[in-house]
């Protein structure tokens, strides 16, 4: 398999390929594009000796070098510095200039290399300023289409950095809530003295880890994000005992599946934040089930209708904001509810793993 930087090397490779075909390309058409519109393009005024014929062509072939010069010119100086900034006059004076020029140095060549012959300049008008204007049309045109191309991709640049950096913001608000929510247990335990609280601060450590270390991928296996999602489950269940009913359910159907890091982790601590104080009889259900590269989540916590909340600033990025972070990450690829009905409020996501 090829490693990262051979791809990139690759992908490289083949763009600068691509440019340099489509140069080619570009000239090919302005080459052989005259002689189809004027057959008689490549005749001399009248029958030549064989070395009068060479001359005659080679005249031909060093007016092309100059058609190249004037291309590029035009791609690299007379667009960018006089047509972009709307200096029209400047650019129409160049434009008229260049055109002079090359008939002027086709007559000096015409007349060294083919000195027996008379140089007729209006024959020299009809045939070079035909390709002169194609040229410039096509160096206009290929100027305009690249620099459109760069600009978009640029555009696309920023965008995908911009959503890279609101990500990562958004997660590192997450981190701040769960860490307060498990050292609240681990402080309930060391009062207790309880014989859980060594493994406890196992799971903590590895939780950490993974928080720290695994979570600036990209995507992360299905099976390590729901092993977090578990130990954060089991962490709260070890916090409030017997006190809420926790019922949690997760089968993945292949562990080869990828998610976003700490994705679904919001709508949990939502459920233990909001479903457990002053409420009779708490219960909270989580349900999360992967099939065919697809993934529904349900989370379903009882809540305090008459209880008026007063969000704590310090507490995460609520759920608001998770779902702005699914639009950004998966767009039409998901589907989310938040609704409350009854006394319980239900989430229910489903997304596309692959995207």
């Amino acid at each position: 398999m090829q490693s990262a930087k051979e791809k990139i090397m690759t992908i490289n490779f083949s763009k600068k390929w691509i440019k340099i075909s489509l140069h080619i390309l570009v000239w090919v058409v302005l080459i052989t594009l005259p002689y189809i519109v004027n057959v008689n393009r490549s005749r001399p005024p009248r029958p030549l000796n064989n070395d009068e014929e060479t001359q005659f062509l080679r005249l031909n072939f060093i007016n092309y070098f100059y058609l190249i010069a004037v291309f590029y010119l035009n791609n690299k100086v007379l667009i960018p510095s006089f047509f972009y900034k709307k200096r029209y006059v400047w650019y129409g004076l160049l434009f008229i200039g260049c055109l002079l020029l090359s008939i002027s140095i086709h007559s000096i060549l015409f007349r060294i290399l083919l000195p027996d012959l008379n140089f007729n300049l209006g024959r020299t008008l009809w045939f070079n300023t035909p390709s002169f204007l194609l040229t410039i049309a096509a160096s206009t045109a290929f100027t305009m289409i690249s620099d459109r191309i760069k600009e978009e991709k640029r555009s696309l640049q920023r965008e995908q950095e911009n959503m890279k950096t609101e990500l990562s913001f958004l997660r590192s608000q997450i981190s701040p809530h769960f860490i307060f929510n498990v050292l609240n247990n681990i402080v309930a335990l060391v009062r207790l003295k309880s014989n859980e609280l060594e493994p406890t601060v196992m799971k903590l450590s590895g939780l950490m880890q993974y928080m720290l270390y695994e979570t600036d991928e990209e995507k992360v296996s299905i099976k390590t994000e729901t092993e977090y999602l578990q130990a954060y489950i089991d962490l709260q269940e070890q916090r409030f005992g017997k006190k809420v009913a926790v019922k949690a359910n997760i089968e993945i159907e292949s562990e080869f599946d990828e998610i976003e890091p700490m994705l679904l982790i919001p709508f949990i601590e939502n459920a233990f934040k909001h479903g457990v104080a002053m409420i009779e009889r708490p219960e909270i259900f989580i349900d999360l089930k992967t099939e065919d590269e697809f993934l529904t989540f349900v989370v379903r916590n009882k809540f305090n209708e008459d209880e008026n909340e007063i969000k704590d600033g310090a507490s995460g990025i609520g759920l608001a904001n998770v779902s702005r972070r699914l639009n950004l990450l998966y767009g039409k690829n998901h589907h989310l509810e938040i609704e409350k009905e009854n006394g319980w409020f239900n989430v229910n996501l489903s997304l596309k793993l692959t995207v």
